[in-house]
């Protein structure tokens, strides 16, 4: 074997390594979501059953956020609302933000995603620990929070949207 080759072959580990991550983080990169992959949430949703009435809305994302609310009536009675934001946190990564009636701010980070779901997640927080939003194949949304009950067993409750136009 030359001297070339046998130099060459000592080396091209380390070279394919370099090739390899440097590829990975570019595909990484490419993968990495903006707040443009979530605008498939803005709009006007609701929840109807019986005279309980869950809306929630969300703003198209500008400005580096985009910007949600809801609120349920029952009987012509607000029982709860939350301010909601999906928004670039300062490492540059995606949060969503909820202030829900009479509590306190809770952030949590996406933790995966789909062009069609948003998983954020804060393992820290009582409940829930899990925020998912899901766009379901007939245009409709499933919206749930997931985490452990009082009981320590998984609880999960379930949002399915439907969308409306701003006037219903």
């Amino acid at each position: 074997m030359s001297h070339r080759v046998a130099h060459w072959l000592k080396f091209s580990p380390i070279c394919l390594l370099a090739i390899l991550v440097a590829g990975s983080s570019v595909a990484a990169d490419a993968a990495k979501p903006t707040l443009e992959t979530f605008s498939w949430l803005a709009g006007h949703w609701r929840l109807q059953s019986g005279d309980r009435i869950t809306e929630e809305q969300w703003m198209a994302p500008a400005g580096g956020l985009m910007v949600g609310m809801s609120r349920t009536v029952k009987a012509g009675k607000a029982l709860e609302y939350e301010l909601t934001l999906i928004r670039y946190e300062p490492n540059g990564e995606i949060a969503f933000v909820a202030s829900p009636s009479k509590q306190t701010e809770t952030t949590f980070r996406l933790a995966s995603f789909t062009a069609n779901e948003a998983v954020f997640e804060n393992l820290a927080h009582d409940f829930p620990k899990k925020v998912v939003y899901s766009r379901q194949p007939d245009g409709s949304l499933l919206a749930y929070i997931e985490g452990p009950g009082r009981d320590g067993q998984l609880r999960r409750i379930d949002f399915h949207y439907q969308r409306v136009s701003a006037s219903d």
